[in-house]
């Protein structure tokens, strides 16, 4: 498993913690955080997906 796979999938989790929190707050800009942070995270676990496979892991 690629590193950009595990840190996309912490970044992912972290995203979904802030955007979670800003709905219960009502913080709009700790949501949009959240957002922004869960779609990078994804970004990054699909690009070393992409590597993974291109070592045929």
């Amino acid at each position: 498993m690629d590193k950009d796979r595990i840190k996309g999938s912490a970044q992912e989790a972290k995203g979904k913690v802030k955007e979670v929190a800003g709905k219960i707050t009502g913080d709009a800009k700790l949501e949009s955080e959240g957002k922004a942070d869960k779609t990078g995270g994804k970004v990054r676990n699909a690009f070393g997906g992409l590597k993974d496979t291109l070592r045929g892991k």
